[in-house]
């Protein structure tokens, strides 16, 4: 099951999707991760069930916009641009989602 939402981003036409699992979502900036070598960037996001269920407002807010409290209000600028599980795509692009039942490697396999 997913959700989508289409918007305009940047003046183009876009769709942002995602799993609907809010329960389980910490934001990119706050989901708990290891670091895989001494490179910053270079970390995995914990899988979904190494974590317990995300804060319901992790603190941050992207166009003054938190993480949505009600179901009516997803898929909003904090989905969009600070949530780890939504994936952005143009109108008709297959679109593949964030499995996060495995850890996630920020970079490269």
């Amino acid at each position: 099951m997913f959700i989508a939402k289409g918007i305009v981003y940047f003046g183009q036409p876009a769709v942002i999707l995602c799993d609907a699992n809010c329960a389980k979502a910490w934001g990119v900036n706050g989901r708990p991760k290891v670091q895989l070598s001494e490179n910053e960037d270079d970390f995995a996001f914990l899988a979904d069930g190494e974590l317990g269920t995300a804060p319901e407002d992790p603190g941050t807010e992207e166009g003054g916009q938190r993480k949505p409290e009600y179901v009516a209000d997803r898929l909003n600028k904090w989905c969009c641009r600070e949530c780890e599980r939504c994936v952005m795509a143009r109108p008709n692009e297959e679109f593949q989602l964030k499995d996060f039942s495995v850890r996630r490697k920020n970079m490269g396999g």
